[in-house]
């Protein structure tokens, strides 16, 4: 039996299985480079100085090398407040909000919750309808008093409606084979969340985790409502103000003819794109590997 499998596993691949083999990692490769290319111009662009921009165009390879605009974002002294400010958000929000949508999403998910279907059109509702700008810029900051207050950039989004419909669908598809062998062992919902339902939830718990970060890591909206104070400042509304100044000096200076030198200003776009996105590439592959797992897991024990 061992001879016969091992002259099995020699047989070589047929001519059409070897062509196809190389079609499919053709069409992969030309896939991953048509999703790279945009990167790699941002960030040989990144590099390129401001005048070789109109004859040359957006290089992959910049034709002189240059740290100006990196300077310029870098330079700022406000640029690593920002970055903690922008890190604590993003840190204390994603777990303020997997708290709230894990516990709202996992009652909703359980037959035996009384009025759980007119709980749910309440939560879905308000996908619907919003109560609009100004009354939520009352709310916060005359009713609760939140302006220039870290918190005003974790509290109103704290809670996703559709992020907690795809938790508790994820919630659904778990067999209730395994709260049912819990309850029989004199489980309560509480210890069965924590220590039955919540670690066979891990791919769904990741993937919804990645968006709330993604959230609150490009949020710049709400800074520019309710933080005036330049020490509150998250990074993409600092990147966004730098980038604001530097054209509104380009336009100065082309209208009222005075030369204020070599103003970077779609090199620095490129930086800022690099210097905002930079730890959420990096942070990306950790958690790639739960997406193969899908929203839509579960697990049988026993």
């Amino acid at each position: 039996m061992r001879n016969t499998m091992t002259r099995g596993s020699k047989i070589k691949k047929s001519r059409g299985e070897i062509i196809f083999d190389v079609i499919v990692y053709a069409i992969a490769a030309l896939f991953c480079i048509y999703c790279l290319y945009p990167f790699a111009i941002i960030l040989g662009s990144s590099f390129e100085t401001e005048s070789n921009f109109a004859t040359y165009g957006f290089p992959i390879i910049p034709k002189d090398f240059t740290l100006k605009a990196y300077q310029m974002v870098l330079g700022d002294s406000q640029i690593f407040k920002a970055y903690g400010v922008t890190i604590f958000t993003t840190v204390v929000g994603t777990l303020f909000s997997m708290f709230l949508t894990i516990t709202m999403a996992y009652p909703l998910s359980l037959k035996k919750v009384k009025f759980r279907n007119v709980i749910t059109f309440f939560v879905y509702f308000t996908m619907l309808f919003g109560g609009g700008l100004v009354p939520s810029y009352l709310l916060i900051s005359k009713t609760l008093n939140m302006k220039n207050n870290l918190f005003v950039l974790i509290i109103p989004v704290a809670f996703g409606a559709w992020n907690m419909f795809l938790m508790r669908n994820f919630f659904n598809g778990i067999p209730g084979e395994l709260a049912e062998s819990a309850y029989m062992d004199g489980a309560n919902d509480f210890q069965i969340l924590a220590k039955i339902i919540l670690p066979v939830s891990v791919p769904g718990i990741a993937t919804i985790s990645l968006f709330y970060a993604l959230g609150y890591w490009n949020q710049w909206f709400n800074a520019m409502l309710y933080i005036e104070d330049a020490n509150l400042f998250p990074l993409q509304y600092l990147l966004m103000r730098m980038l604001r100044n530097v054209e509104a000096m380009r336009e100065m200076a082309r209208t009222t003819g005075v030369s204020m030198g070599e103003i970077p200003t779609n090199s620095l776009r490129m930086a800022t794109t690099v210097v905002a996105i930079g730890p959420i590439v990096l942070l990306y592959p950790y958690v790639q590997k739960f997406f193969t797992s899908g929203l839509t897991v579960g697990a049988i024990k026993g």
